[in-house]
């Protein structure tokens, strides 16, 4: 693995010196945060104590009034509202926000998830003509429906209305939906670009709140609905759908995690106990992207994301714990078969990086490959050959999948430009998802291939960690550990600093990983006082016969009451110097 160093030798470190004087920084910190574009102190002081306060105003967004106007309307006439989410985490949080808002204003409010593999991602036509027979008169697409315009026009024929909550790139052409809330749409003039649609969504609550409050829907016996409480679910959204988290995004997930914390919604607490979670100890990030995030994907995955929708909406503690145990059996599942398709994807990609002229960005195909499962293992390739890749199940005549990429590499713009061979595409910079006949797929392999050729340069290219800063283990403290923790959440955008040490002599033993076929990890000793575990590091074993370079993350570990300092290995390899 390449390591990409964030510093030079002798770089000035006047930007931090402030930081650390005004801001009581450990200068390690101080030196990130410069880094970062940090440099002064109110803007470092603004980015570590974030708050709700300073959230832009929701009618920024073009079309806000319009959606609001619409849905006060079905609020206040009794008509029924139809939440329709995408089946991924970021849907089905959005979907359990508006439900769980228009429940408690007093209005008809259900929800509508489609099937992953019967009916396919977003807006379809059979489904919009059922929820109308089913006298629903707006419905409201959550995290899809903005690339939907044949759809959209089929509900106005039907006499069903539509607003749109989005986040993904559109289309020259929008639908023509009573609203259309994207931040991404040409002339939208809010701030943050970046949302999820968990996060369009509560500012789509934020609106709602203020307008029906003017119209003095709420007293005594109808309470105001208290936002705060709906940050849990737009965490898991914002989190989940892997956007930075930065500015507007980082205030939401901030106070999100504040509130998985002591959420008081069954599902979630069921969630977290099936997942062994500690009740005790705070909620990071990374436990919602991979502790709780693959549970709630995995029905949406594999068979019917309602399953997900039902839990985080459920009210009974017997419900909440049938529904987690229901949705973690489903996960075991789909990482038995997520292991097997990599295997298969992996050899594919090996076989086409051995070629005399290995592509920058891999197509993959496979009869019967689970178009559910498809995205994650994409994500694992990009992982482990530092290309963009995409994945695509062949069935019959069709090909169908999902593409991750690496930064410096667009995409969805790459995929856009092959449009014409495609029935169907959408996502953004760093995902999409796509469909084609399948005798199209060579045509579409070259032109990616082509397009990577001409925009990836061999310095992007093949798996990498990025040091932050080196570091001398005698700097290594909790205060250190400590300050570093007030730049979480880490994330897209935001990712926890890796340090360097170089030359530095330790032990290390074999711990067995949990999963069958897995890579073994690491448990070490560094410098003689510090100890850490290196994730799927076994194979690095024997270096530690000799004196090491190692990149790691600095953090506190708690367990049983204990706290203590851990480093944990993200590259290992023989000394340079």
């Amino acid at each position: 693995m390449r390591w990409r160093l964030g510093w030079t030798e002798g770089e000035d470190e006047g930007d931090a010196r402030p930081l650390a004087r005004d801001l009581g920084l450990h200068p390690l910190v101080a030196r990130i945060l410069a880094r970062r574009g940090l440099s002064s102190p109110e803007a470092a002081r603004a980015f570590l104590e974030p708050g709700l306060g300073e959230l832009p105003d929701p009618f920024l967004f073009r079309d806000m009034e319009r959606a609001v106007q619409r849905i006060v309307r079905a609020v206040e006439e009794g008509e029924a509202v139809v939440a329709y989410g995408d089946y991924d985490v970021d849907g089905v949080s959005s979907a359990a926000q508006l439900v769980s808002f228009l429940r408690a204003v007093g209005a008809r409010a259900d929800w509508y998830v489609p099937h992953r593999l019967r009916e396919g991602y977003g807006l379809n036509a059979e489904a919009l003509e059922r929820l109308r027979g089913q006298g629903a008169g707006l419905v409201v697409a959550l995290d899809c429906g903005i690339g939907a315009v044949a759809e959209v026009d089929r509900a106005a024929a039907l006499g069903l209305d539509v607003v749109v909550v989005d986040h993904h790139r559109p289309s020259p052409e929008l639908p023509r939906a009573v609203a259309v809330l994207n931040p991404l749409q040409p002339d939208c003039a809010f701030p943050e670009k970046r949302l999820a649609a968990a996060g369009v969504t509560f500012f789509l609550l934020m609106a709602l709140r203020r307008r029906l409050r003017e119209r003095g829907r709420f007293g005594p016996a109808r309470p105001e609905p208290n936002l705060r409480a709906f940050l849990d679910l737009v965490a898991l959204g914002t989190v989940a759908d892997v956007v930075p988290l930065l500015g507007v995004n980082r205030r939401l997930v901030r106070e999100g995690l504040v509130e998985l914390d002591r959420t008081r919604r069954p599902g979630i607490r069921a969630l977290c106990d099936v997942a062994g979670l500690d009740p005790q100890l705070p909620l990071t990030a990374g436990q919602v992207g991979f502790r709780l995030a693959p549970r709630l994907n995995a029905a949406g995955r594999l068979d019917d994301a309602g399953l997900s929708v039902r839990l985080l909406l459920a009210e009974e503690w017997g419900d909440a714990v049938r529904l987690a145990r229901e949705l973690d059996r489903e996960n075991e599942q789909r990482r038995a078969l997520e292991a097997s398709l990599t295997a298969e994807a992996m050899a594919q990609a090996e076989g086409r990086l051995a070629s005399a002229s290995p592509p920058k960005a891999l197509v993959l195909s496979g009869e019967g490959w689970h178009p559910g499962v498809v995205g994650i293992v994409a994500s694992r390739v990009v992982e482990r050959t530092g290309r963009p890749a995409l994945l695509l199940g062949l069935e019959g005549e069709l090909a169908r999948g999902s593409g991750r990429s690496l930064a410096g590499f667009d995409l969805h713009a790459a995929v856009a430009e092959a449009g014409d061979l495609l029935d169907r595409f959408g996502g953004h910079r760093m995902a999409v998802g796509l469909q084609l006949p399948r005798s199209k797929l060579p045509a579409l392999r070259a032109r990616l291939e082509a397009a990577a050729a001409e925009r990836l340069s061999d310095e992007l290219l093949g798996p990498s960690c990025h040091v932050d800063l080196p570091i001398d283990a005698a700097e290594i403290d909790e205060r250190l550990a400590g300050d570093l923790g007030r730049l979480a959440p880490f994330g897209a955008g935001n990712p926890e600093p890796v340090f360097a040490a170089f030359g530095v002599r330790g032990k290390a033993r074999l711990l067995a990983a949990k999963a069958e076929g897995a890579e073994p990890h690491l448990k070490v000793e560094l410098g003689g006082r510090l100890t850490g575990i290196g994730f799927g590091l076994g194979r690095s074993l024997d270096l530690f016969s000799g004196p090491v370079d190692a990149a790691f993350h600095v953090a506190l570990d708690e367990w049983r009451g204990r706290r203590q300092l851990q480093l944990r290995l993200r590259s290992v390899r023989a000394a340079l110097r």
